[in-house]
């Protein structure tokens, strides 16, 4: 790693730089919670399944774009493609401000969603560039644990904004973050990816780097096992407003509910960070996926006969999120390692994979509820054993790092520099 690099920007900096930037996309979801009723009041949408639209089709946006932004950042490097989507999203933001119709509305957070892909491929592009094995793992649960702690505050944020203004100051509020986030990037953020790493940005080499990562038969796994694991979350993200407001009677509360789960999923994500160099990727996310399925399925049988009250319903869904925190840092991380050379257009790929397939996957979660948690638990359950499945087709059947090579290969020093 060059010393000119670190001088440049500290790793402290450097991680809430990242981290800052991670939490402009879980802003975009998190924070519109509380106006979907508004929105979809103010814009004659009277269904509320139809509502959720505002999410997936930001969501939709920022999948399909990550698929440019990979090779173009690893053609031109992170900064330009970073600025550029940044200015894309802080654009689309405030024309939001004055949709005259949810049709509208919906296509400018779709294309406030491409210009978020330049985020969520670049940010983990540029923890590659710089670590390797469990340090990256270890910046990764950092970055994650902001990325988490943002739904802690979000909806409370969108609530707050709900009582000063329209629904409308909730898009101000997200351009004038983002724009902020822009002017650090610009004056802060170094380049991360040396010219002599550069890939031509030809159809050959693009098709390259892709078949370079989809050939990889471990990372490929472990990037369909986040695939799944981000479906069940945006399915039960999606409901969240119905489950805690309709189901459970919350009301004004909700925010307070949804920020408890998400508090969680920070802690665990932080816990982590600290505990990944000594016990490694495999060990922690494995023993999690286990404990993930293992306590969506209990949710699910207390579902199924109709006993579900808010005293058992948030202990499980608790023991669930913890062990979301664990699982997916580290096996975003494990898709990441083999593939440093191509570190942008391995981003794009499990990216796209992970926000459409998740979107896709929690937006069909999202349009099955019918005032029970049980779409949202059969989703947990099912894309947990798809998860472990994917796990195991990875690591040839074995759990928990069996081999000393895996040791080796999780606590190798950064060959990126």
């Amino acid at each position: 790693m060059s010393n000119h690099f670190t001088r440049v920007l500290s790793r402290p900096e450097f991680i809430a730089l990242m981290a800052a930037l991670m939490a402009l996309n879980a802003l975009a979801i998190d924070v519109m919670l509380p106006a979907l009723p508004y929105m979809g009041e103010a814009l004659g949408v009277a269904s509320e399944n139809e509502r959720q639209f505002v999410i997936s089709a930001f969501m939709i946006g920022m999948g399909m774009a990550q698929l440019v932004f990979g090779p173009l950042s690893d053609r031109f490097g992170r900064r330009a493609p970073l600025l550029v989507g940044m200015g894309i999203y802080v654009i689309a933001a405030f024309i939001a401000v004055f949709a005259p119709n949810f049709t509208t509305l919906l296509v400018l957070r779709f294309i406030q969603g491409l210009g978020a892909a330049s985020v969520r491929v670049i940010v983990t592009s540029a923890v590659r560039d710089r670590y390797s094995g469990r340090e990256m793992a270890e910046v990764m649960s950092l970055t994650f644990m902001v990325f988490m702690a943002i739904p802690i505050i979000a909806p409370g944020i969108g609530q707050v904004l709900l009582m000063t203004g329209p629904w409308q100051t909730i898009f101000i509020f997200m351009a004038v973050l983002a724009s902020g986030s822009w002017l650090w990037t610009f004056f802060r953020l170094p380049e991360t990816l040396p010219l002599d790493k550069r890939r031509p940005l030809t159809f050959k080499g693009i098709v390259g780097g892709f078949r370079i990562v989809f050939t990889n038969r471990m990372a490929i796994s472990y990037g369909l096992a986040g695939t799944f694991l981000f479906g069940a979350l945006f399915g039960f993200i999606s409901s969240s407003q119905q489950i805690y407001v309709d189901i459970f009677g919350l009301g004004e509360y909700f925010p307070v509910a949804f920020a408890a789960m998400a508090g969680l999923m920070a802690v665990s994500s932080f816990t982590n960070s600290r505990i990944v160099r000594r016990f490694g990727m495999r060990r922690l996310s494995h023993g999690a996926m286990l404990s993930f399925t293992g306590f969506s399925i209990i949710w699910l049988g207390f579902a199924l006969t109709g006993f579900m009250p808010l005293w058992l319903f948030f202990p499980l869904l608790a023991v669930i999120m913890f062990s979301f925190g664990w699982a997916a840092p580290n096996m975003n991380s494990l898709s990441m390692e083999p593939l440093g050379a191509v570190a942008g257009s391995a981003s794009a790929v499990f990216g796209f994979i992970q926000t459409v397939g998740g979107a896709v996957i929690g937006g069909y979660v999202g349009q099955m509820f019918n005032n029970t948690t049980i779409p949202v638990a059969i989703g947990y359950a099912g894309m947990g054993i798809l998860s472990l499945i994917c796990i195991l087709i990875a690591e040839n059947g074995r759990l928990f790092g069996v081999g000393e090579q895996y040791a080796n290969a999780e606590a190798a020093p950064d060959m990126a520099h």
